[in-house]
């Protein structure tokens, strides 16, 4: 009634035209609805019983009802997963804080999220309910659903707390026991583990589960086999993961118990975490390997250790190592011994890998550190190593061995014991031929010196003093030279040495420059005697012995040899036919000297002597009065040969022979062209006296006043003040008085500027100033001797004038000189000299296509040395480098390498390494390398670089150890060059980013 009497209070209030029947009707109909939405709730019919819940709370006014009503709407919208249905569940206990659905409303959603495993949601709903209003069943319930919960969302704590709560329940109990045991393995508490899985063992619904971590626990605490006897069986009923896991745990388990042959498969099985292996992970297959002498495989295992630094991975590096040596591959051994010896975790490995360390740095050779270095830093860190005796032997010989002479030296220079002295006399003199061949002469001669200082070995003591003379030849210390040379031929070890096969031939050149001919003679034929195989030089000493038999008057002995060397059909036949045709004169055969020159202008129409030999000709021609003859052959040689320095000799001889033949005016026409071409000539002065006979003699005197006022180097007036000022200043000049001479000859400038001998003046001076190394005085001179016309001086001054822009690095000024020199030297070494540094210049310029102009110039030549072939063809490969013409590069790299030597030998080889690399010839790559390492491992910059080659290599090779270790290495012990540290950091980076992907150890 109380109802009834409410509601229809409502009713009278809010619909006054409702009846009593009608209202009756209305809470019927509502109750019915509300009945059939909780039968459709409980079919599972969420979205039809929200409707009717809906509808009902819209048409009842009953309080309760309506409360319910919230409450099922709510519950509906959460199964169907509704948006806002925590929204609604949440205004439903706001809004009816005293609905006795409150707890149920909690328990509901609860249960919902945790059946749906949302976990976190279940948790936040738990919190809420109210634990005394549960019955026991439905509080066991709520706490393993919470202890679950709690161990699914990884909150170990409180899950243990819920779990225990159940652990002795009826229905939760196994469960809980269970993931308490899970818990406990993964909190390494595996005596609890295994006591708590124990218990629910029997459970067919665990049994499956708990085999696999009961296997990993008995292999966590030692109990390998049993970890095999539960792993083995539980193999077949296991996930692809778990199998890999188990597969793990099996192949350790064997491993540990040293049954390797039984690891083996299981090891291969395991996949990784995350397709990843651990360091561990290959040590353990790699020592696997190695224990069944796979030694191959094993490398392949060991080597992808990369940065490990503890007791594995030195333990790793060591058998690393140990196996490269059982396949014969020491280098890599080298690296891997040096790794392991860095690391101290096992005191006993560190030593016996750093012992095989230095043993392989003295017997292939060491590209960070010089072998002696490495040898002392042992000994000095275990004084008590029972290896000590033979390493002291070793460190001695290691001085020699290492070939790094440099280091060698400094570290000998700190240390000369009595019995280091013997080293130190082979290493100053190896070190002193390395500087000789890099053109250091003055540090060679000084390295020498040391080495004669301790006569130890009598063949050393030879060598060094046969290049202690080399240096002094190439120092232009003739007469010292001669000296030291006779003094290697006086020692007794000197005929057992192979400087002996070339020292006569070099005392004779050494006599030659101090112009004592006949003291070279006998030392060029002793040479010829003793020396028939190399055809170049033996030419060479025939020719030098003809010169000096020339000049010394023997004609016929110099013409013998002349004849020799023009029967070994060298490169200079043409020199030694114009000298032999030269000699028929000085012995009264002129018309065999014209039959033999007429023959060579035929025979040698390229030959650079062709114009020494027309002018030859035609002056023999005019001392045999066959004047005819003689015009048409300084014709020849006036019209063919402008730039040659014989044109104005010719003229002149032209002029006089017309003159005496009474041909006045073809004479004037001569003298003239002379003069007007070439003023300030010799020639030009006496051109100009003998026109003036020709015009007293016709007695037009005036014409010779009017045509000589016109010549600038011709003063009349002044003729002999001048003549007087210039023969007192060359006095001074011919007695070697310097001081006087320059004084002298500066006066003279300053009072004839234009006189007769002021192009001797200006060129003697400029003499004297370049002796006294005073050469930017020198070079005004030298100028003013190359822009006059062609003459006497100016092949001399072109030399010296480019030797002093090219001491001062001034290739600008330097390039139109040599140019010039090219153009105009008649002497070949001076052709070659500008063109060699042309390509230099033009190099220095980054001016290539004109640098590998020049040098193909210079290697066309055959007559130029190897030095200079071998900086022809440096300037090819670099300037080819330089534009990316790597065809050509790598060409002319193997032409220097036959020929070069020292640094760019050594530059040479390291390009071979690296075109092998670029083509994929890892292997053959690394053998130059490993041949660059023990022959030129002094020239730092370039083996910083071919470790870089090495390391690129390795990893093509797929040894990613390799590679990284040489890279760090090259970081550590190559600082000096910054370029090559960073181009070994962005390798090093690279290589551990792609490793990475596969081994978890690595840290980027």
């Amino acid at each position: 009634m109380k109802l009834v009497s409410k509601l229809s209070l409502l009713f009278v209030f809010s619909t006054p035209f409702i009846t009593e029947a009608q209202q009756t009707d209305v809470y019927i109909n509502d109750k019915q609805d509300y009945n059939k939405a909780i039968v459709l709730y409980k079919e599972k019919q969420f979205q039809a019983a929200q409707i009717l819940f809906d509808k009902v709370k819209n048409n009842s006014s009953d309080e309760e009802i309506n409360a319910d009503c919230d409450f099922y709407i709510a519950n509906c919208a959460i199964r169907t997963n509704q948006q806002g249905a925590d929204a609604l569940m949440e205004s439903f206990i706001e809004n009816h804080p005293t609905s006795t659905k409150q707890n149920e409303a909690y328990l509901g959603v609860a249960q919902y999220y945790f059946a749906q495993g949302n976990y976190t949601q279940s948790l936040k709903w738990y919190e809420n309910i109210h634990e005394e209003n549960l019955s026991a069943q439905e509080m066991d319930r709520v706490n393993f659903h919470r202890g679950y919960a709690n161990f699914s969302t990884k909150n170990n704590a409180e899950a243990k707390k819920y779990l225990n709560k159940v652990s002795n329940s009826q229905e939760y109990g196994n469960q809980a026991k269970y993931y308490l045991g899970y818990l406990a393995y993964e909190g390494d508490n595996y005596q609890e583990a295994n006591e708590l899985f124990g218990q629910v063992s029997d459970q067919d619904k665990y049994k499956e589960k708990m085999g696999y971590f009961q296997a990993d626990m008995n292999f966590k605490l030692g109990n390998f086999q049993k970890a095999i006897d539960l792993g083995e069986p539980q193999l077949k009923k296991s996930t692809a993961l778990e199998k890999s896991e188990l597969s793990k745990i099996i192949g350790e388990s064997y491993f540990n118990l040293k049954k390797y042959d039984k690891a083996l498969p299981y090891l291969l099985a395991y996949k990784g975490k995350n397709g990843k292996w651990t360091n561990t992970d290959f040590y353990q297959l790699g020592y696997t390997y190695y224990q069944q002498k796979d030694y191959e495989n094993a490398i392949s295992q060991f080597n992808k250790i990369i940065e490990g630094n503890d007791y594995i991975s030195q333990n790793a590096y060591y058998h690393l190592a140990e196996s490269y040596l059982k396949t014969d591959k020491k280098q890599q051994a080298f690296n891997a011994f040096k790794t392991a010896s860095e690391m101290n975790f096992d005191t006993k490995i560190q030593e016996d890998a750093y012992l095989n360390y230095v043993k392989l740095s003295y017997e292939i050779g060491n590209p960070y550190q010089s072998t002696p270095e490495v040898i002392k830093a042992f000994m000095d860190k275990y004084p008590t190593n029972v290896n000590n005796a033979e390493l002291k032997s070793l460190l001695i010989n290691s001085y020699i061995t290492s070939k790094n002479y440099s280091e060698a030296l400094v570290l000998l220079e700190k240390n000369k014991t009595p019995e280091n002295k013997a080293a130190y006399q082979k290493v100053t003199f190896y070190r002193g031929l390395e500087i000789y061949t890099d053109g250091k002469y003055q540090e060679a001669y000084a390295l020498f010196k040391k080495s004669l200082t301790e006569n130890k070995d009598a063949k050393i003591t030879a060598r060094a003093t046969f290049w202690k003379g080399e240096c002094e030849y190439s120092l232009d210390q003739f007469s010292e030279a001669v000296l030291t040379y006779k003094q290697f031929l006086a020692l007794p070890a000197a005929a057992s040495v192979p400087e002996n096969k070339n020292v006569n031939y070099n005392l004779g050149y050494a006599y030659f420059k101090i112009k004592e001919y006949e003291n070279a003679i006998p030392y060029y034929q002793a040479h010829i005697n003793a020396n028939k195989e190399d055809k170049n030089r033996l030419t060479d000493a025939y020719l030098r012995m003809a010169d000096c038999n020339y000049i010394s008057s023997k004609y016929w002995p110099a013409m013998d040899a002349y004849n020799k060397a023009i029967e070994l059909k060298c490169v200079d036949a043409d020199y030694a036919a114009f000298q032999k045709g030269m000699s028929y004169g000085f012995v009264n055969k002129n018309d065999r000297k014209i039959e033999d020159l007429s023959k060579f202008i035929t025979t040698y129409s390229t030959s650079q002597y062709l114009d020494d030999a027309l002018y030859e000709l035609g002056s023999t021609y005019e001392n045999t009065d066959q004047d005819t003859k003689a015009i048409e052959t300084f014709d020849k040689l006036v019209n063919n040969h402008k730039n040659s320095s014989y044109v104005p000799k010719a003229l002149l001889k032209e002029g006089i022979i017309y003159y005496n033949a009474d041909k006045d005016q073809q004479a004037l026409t001569k003298f003239k062209k002379l003069v007007a071409d070439y003023p300030n000539s010799p020639e030009s002065l006496e051109a100009v006296s003998n026109a003036k006979s020709i015009y007293v003699n016709s007695g037009k005197v005036d014409e010779y006043a009017a045509w000589v006022k016109t010549l600038s180097f011709v003063n009349v007036t002044d003729a002999e003040l001048d003549e007087d000022m210039y023969v007192a200043a060359e006095k001074q000049y011919i007695a070697n008085n310097a001081k006087q001479a320059i004084s002298g000859f500066t006066n003279y400038l300053a009072q004839f500027p234009s006189g007769k001998y002021a192009l001797k003046v200006h060129f003697y001076l400029a003499q004297l100033y370049f002796a006294d190394k005073l050469e930017k005085n020198a070079i005004p001179h030298y100028e003013y001797v190359m822009n006059q016309s062609r003459n006497e001086f100016t092949e001399q001054a072109l030399v010296r004038l480019s030797e002093i822009h090219l001491k001062e690095k001034n290739c600008e000024a330097a390039i139109p000189v040599l140019k010039r020199l090219e153009t105009d030297a008649e002497y070949p070494q001076n052709v070659t000299f500008a063109q060699s540094n042309l390509m230099k210049c033009y190099y220095e310029k980054q001016d290539y296509p004109n640098s590998e102009i020049y040098s193909d110039k210079v290697l066309k030549n055959p007559k130029v040395e190897d030095k200079i072939k071998s900086d022809a063809q440096i300037i090819i490969a670099r300037s080819a480098i330089k534009t990316n013409n790597e065809v050509k590069a790598k060409e002319a790299y193997a032409k220097l390498q036959k020929i070069a030597k020292g640094e760019l030998a050594a530059e040479a080889l390291y390009y071979d390494a690296y075109f092998k690399n670029k083509e994929g010839k890892f292997d053959a790559s690394n053998k130059v390398v490993e041949k660059y390492a023990a022959t030129y491992s002094g020239y730092k910059f370039f083996a910083a670089k071919s470790l870089i080659i090495m390391a690129k290599n390795y990893y093509g090779l797929k040894d990613g150890f390799q590679a990284v270790e040489i890279l760090q290495s090259v970081i550590d012990n190559f600082s000096e060059f910054a370029d090559v540290v960073a181009e070994a950091q962005t390798e090093l980076d690279r290589i551990k980013t792609e490793e990475a992907k596969t081994n978890s150890s690595i840290t980027k």
